[in-house]
């Protein structure tokens, strides 16, 4: 693709990032049979070949977003399908992430918009601030279709998301010793913000699971948000001054073998801090040595000596295959290796290059594209008849749970199972057993 740049927009680092990435399109079209939005509805500018288009006009033209290039960027899921199907490797995650960018800055949108984007914002991130939002959520829930009867879908939508429960209490900084005589590795655990409030069970079982095989569990004082949620509403400095905290929390550990994440989304975006403070010179070193040392939990288990326990032999598994796991961090084998090595029997899921819906904030700012995205992916699911559905990401276990009756369980709650922890809540709630779970200090 050719581009015309000038001298002076071409000294900004991020003009310079995005005009090689403009470049490397050959507008070929293989991304269009990859792209959910276009998969539905086949529009051309809901298409990452569109897309590009409507940021190149944008950007070389230097001009305020328009509606419609807001419009169709806000449709996109990142769900980066399109990276793995591009022959070009034109690097779309890095070129959206700019152009959300210019849009938070440049484009003024509607007031009610403003607000439940700030609203979000400003409550996600922070696991205090979230638990209040949940338990309130709770309080609302019955209200869920009168919320829907009078248009208002992103709150029916918010209130559809929230569990039937109140909210956990976030894990505190603090170190588990690993349960063996020798201690084998010492990683960190980034303990998440949503993740840790809805499903505390998944980071209890990464630690129990991780402990077993050796390795000491250290969740850093001051580490929280990954930045990912106002990383891709375009808030760029929250985001930075988000990876910046963690970074240093990190850093301040010491020697580390690795930085293990439960939340594939918290995985790709930490993955990333490398290129994204790559023109901070007080921490362009250290970003990219934390994004070296970031592991996805599948990804750091699959090197450690798991053996199987009895319980969990022959459990028909759908495994879900998280966007920002398969696409944006590679990670395709380890999860389903892992899980047929104790004992499962995993099946994967029809089309399952294609996104459920999540898509961190989407499934609220976008609830009628993220609803039909999710009746899609739960149809290719619920035809495999699973005992249960494992997926590696909060976001698409929240998404698909609320479609299905199946359980949904994040994939370390099943290793966790299978290497001699307990059975996950969401099974034991199917068995009508107790779904408490032991301490993750308890070994």
């Amino acid at each position: 693709m050719q581009t015309s740049f000038t001298l002076e927009q071409l000294a900004d680092p991020d003009i310079v990032e995005s005009e090689k990435i403009l470049r490397a399109c050959v507008h070929c079209g293989f991304c269009t049979a990859t792209c959910p939005t276009y998969v539905l509805d086949g529009n051309e500018l809901d298409s990452p070949r569109g897309r590009i288009y409507l940021i190149k006009d944008m950007l070389e033209n230097d001009r305020p977003a328009s509606a419609e290039v807001a419009l169709h960027i806000d449709r996109c899921l990142s769900c980066l399908a399109c990276m793995t199907t591009c022959p070009s490797g034109v690097h779309y995650m890095h070129l959206v992430d700019h152009a959300r960018v210019h849009i938070e800055n440049t484009f003024t949108r509607p007031v009610s918009e403003r607000f439940l984007r700030s609203v979000l914002a400003r409550t996600l991130p922070y696991p205090q601030r979230f638990r209040l939002a949940l338990a309130a959520a709770l309080l609302g829930k019955p209200l869920t279709g009168v919320a829907e009867a009078f248009g208002l879908k992103r709150l029916a939508a918010m209130l559809r998301l929230a569990p039937w429960r109140g909210p956990h209490r976030p894990l505190a900084p603090q170190t588990f010793p690993a349960a063996t005589a020798v201690r084998a590795g010492r990683v960190a655990l980034l303990a998440g913000c949503v993740n840790d409030v809805l499903a505390p069970q998944i980071n209890t079982a990464a630690v129990r699971t991780l402990r077993r095989c050796g390795i000491e569990v250290v969740v850093a004082e001051n580490a929280g948000c990954c930045g990912s949620m106002v990383h891709h509403m375009g808030r760029e400095h929250e985001a930075l001054a988000q990876a910046r905290a963690n970074i240093d929390a990190w850093t301040a550990l010491g020697e580390i073998d690795a930085i293990v994440i439960t939340a594939s989304g918290c995985g790709t975006t930490v993955k990333d801090y490398g290129f994204m403070l790559r023109t901070d010179p007080a921490y362009a070193e250290r970003a990219a040595k934390v994004s070296k040392l970031a592991r996805d939990v599948t990804e750091y288990l699959a090197g450690l000596p798991l053996e199987s326990a009895p319980g969990a032999a022959g459990l028909v598994v759908a495994y879900h295959a998280a966007c920002s796991l398969q696409h944006g961090q590679r990670i395709i084998r380890q999860p389903k290796d892992l899980l047929a090595k104790l004992g499962f029997v995993v099946k994967d899921v029809p089309d399952g290059h294609l996104c459920c819906g999540s898509a961190g904030t989407y499934n609220i700012m976008q609830p009628d594209i993220a609803r039909r995205l999710r009746e899609r992916k739960v149809g290719t699911i619920e035809r495999l008849r699973p005992d249960v559905i494992a997926a590696g990401n909060i976001g698409c276990m929240t998404q698909i749970a609320a479609g299905t009756s199946v359980p949904t369980v994040h994939t370390v709650e099943l290793i966790d199972w299978a290497s001699g922890g307990p059975c996950p809540p969401a099974l034991q709630e199917r068995r009508g057993q107790a779904a408490e779970l032991p301490s993750a200090a308890a070994g």
